[in-house]
């Protein structure tokens, strides 16, 4: 059966997609050149992780007590002062803390709204966080040119009529609802929150993990990689789009379970291996609606606990790394079992999830 699924604020999710794709491509742009000009590259992209990422659950759950401050555009305004400071003080370290601040402001806004503005649908949220993987691979790109950074500021400044659209949009929305975000109900109803909580957070971690595992010996070129990062960002789309359309359960299982064989044997073979990211990046707005349904006044802080898994999913990978076709065939193996008992466990029937325009 084919389910009807709400579109009236879904302009939310392409204004974030833009304003998201902006975002990353200005962080990449700076990190790219730091990693190019330090020999601790490491470091530097694991203080960034943790700068960019942790402090998201903070700033959410500030966002959700005070929804009026205009989190969207001070982080705009952070991202045009760090790109600035990377010019003048060519450090490092000169700029981090002020472009990750901006990056996990902006971030924080953008679920709020997506999240706010769908009732109950995933395509939104979806939407937007696949902005991200076009950002990130544009921006590593321009970083290995002889692009401007200056430039780069008409860039951010044409972001901020989105964000002002996207807030209003979220108003408008707020005053046909006083729960907006009661129609998030896709969790195992007999099941304590506690546990959807512990295990959709679990479930972040080993996909952040798994990401880094996956066999991609093909990757060689330019070419290459923009397409593995497009492949990747229409997954995240698309893992909204058909859970709305054909539920969540559904989606959710089937999606890991199909990218498993794709994943490992399309090392080398460039297609079959496009199609596996495609499915194995679908699952991202799954375990955050999952933690919305639990969290419904809260929705900043539920991604934010999205985002403290994916830093402690990539984090090992700065110490320890996966060798061999084997191992990552045993890893992947082992990590999506785990991943669809998860899902099982704490996702509801997809029936009780109905939108309606």
């Amino acid at each position: 059966m084919i389910r009807k699924f709400n579109t009236k604020f879904l302009s939310t999710g392409f204004l974030y997609f833009y304003i998201h794709f902006v975002t990353e491509v200005i962080c990449f742009f700076v990190l790219g050149r730091y990693i190019a000009s330090v020999p601790l590259l490491w470091l530097t992209s694991l203080t960034y992780d943790y700068l960019a990422f942790v402090p998201q659950s903070v700033i959410g759950y500030i966002n959700d007590k005070f929804p009026k401050i205009p989190f969207a555009l001070i982080g705009i305004v952070l991202l045009a002062a760090a790109l600035v400071l990377h010019v003048v003080f060519p450090s490092p370290f000169a700029s981090l803390f002020v472009l990750c601040l901006g990056n996990a402001m902006i971030h924080v806004n953008g679920a709020e709204v997506t999240l706010k503005t769908s009732s109950g649908s995933l395509s939104h949220s979806a939407i937007f966080v696949s902005g991200g993987s076009f950002g990130v691979v544009t921006g590593r790109l321009l970083s290995k040119t002889a692009f401007p950074a200056p430039l780069l500021l008409l860039l951010i400044a044409s972001s901020i009529p989105f964000a002002i659209l996207a807030q209003m949009l979220l108003e408008k929305a707020g005053k046909n609802s006083k729960e907006i975000c009661s129609g998030f109900n896709y969790n195992r109803k007999n099941i304590s929150r506690y546990v959807v909580i512990l295990v959709s957070v679990a479930i972040v971690i080993v996909r952040g993990y798994m990401g880094y595992g996956i066999p991609t010996s093909w990757r060689k070129t330019t070419l290459q990689t923009i397409l593995f990062f497009v492949f990747m960002g229409i997954g995240k789309a698309m893992g909204g789009v058909l859970t709305d359309i054909f539920g969540m359960k559904k989606v959710a299982v089937s999606s890991v379970i199909l990218a498993l064989p794709l994943l490992m044997f399309g090392d080398k073979n460039m297609y079959v291996s496009l199609i596996g990211v495609m499915f194995f990046s679908m699952t991202m707005s799954i375990t955050l609606a999952l933690l919305v349904s639990v969290l419904k006044k809260t929705p900043g802080l539920a991604f934010g606990l999205t985002t403290i898994g994916l830093f402690l999913g990539t984090f090992p990978i700065f110490f320890f790394k996966i060798k061999g076709f084997a191992a990552s065939c045993v890893m992947l193996s082992a990590l999506t079992i785990l991943c669809v008992i998860g899902f099982l466990i704490i996702i509801g029937k997809d029936s009780k999830n109905e939108r309606v325009d």
